[in-house]
């Protein structure tokens, strides 16, 4: 069986070569699930409860890490630069910068997602992924999630219009990226913001991860 897996990852890695992306082997022993990221989630990010890809939706920490007791390997997914945004300043970020970074969120993610299902549809049954940032699906619509009043539950869940798709970041389901990342020997650093502001980015040479778990 470990020499399928192999195979299948090296598919893998070359259907994410055509997209840009490159991946690397990772036990699931490298993977970090802590409590303090979903402390960044719920404290910072303006996207907290306004997609169901996101906390407090997405898998809890307890729930993450019992998850990924269940598998043995994983393949990190890199992904590098913001498509359509080479020479970005922060100047040309707008206030509301969650579309102004679609192309850059629907590459990752479905990525992720177009992995996973090739896994999926080879007999990995258990393939499942992990993109990165907020769903951006309903590009044009707020997420069902936003568009309730009051206390959300999960049975909204039933009313997302892109359900085949979506998938929590790794972030949202408590994962620390970065010291995932630097398990495989990626160090991926914070990126700088002019004067500190929220979302103006001083650059686009960043780099993106996502995972895919494979069994």
């Amino acid at each position: 069986m470990r020499e399928e897996v192999g195979r299948e990852i090296e598919k893998l890695a070359m259907l994410a070569r055509t997209r840009n992306a490159r991946l690397h082997i990772i036990s699931t022993e490298d993977i970090v699930v802590a409590d303090w990221v979903r402390f960044k989630c719920r404290f910072g990010c303006k996207g907290f409860g306004k997609h169901l890809g996101c906390p407090p939706y997405s898998p809890s920490v307890e729930e993450t890490k019992r998850m990924v007791g269940e598998y043995d390997t994983g393949v990190l997914v890199r992904f590098d630069g913001i498509p359509g945004h080479e020479d970005l300043t922060p100047e040309k970020i707008p206030d509301d910068f969650h579309p102004f970074f679609a192309d850059l969120i629907r590459w990752v993610n479905g990525t992720i997602h177009f992995l996973e299902k090739t896994a999926f549809y080879d007999g990995f049954y258990k393939a499942f992924g992990f993109g990165a940032y907020p769903c951006i699906y309903c590009e044009h619509l707020h997420c069902v999630a936003e568009e309730q009043p009051g206390i959300v539950d999960e049975s909204v869940r039933r009313l997302c219009r892109h359900m085949d798709l979506v998938r929590p970041s790794m972030e949202a389901a408590g994962m620390d990226v970065f010291q995932t990342a630097k398990n495989v020997g990626w160090e991926l650093a914070t990126i700088p913001c002019k004067n500190l502001e929220y979302g103006k980015i001083e650059h686009g040479n960043i780099t993106s991860v996502g995972l895919v778990m494979i069994e």
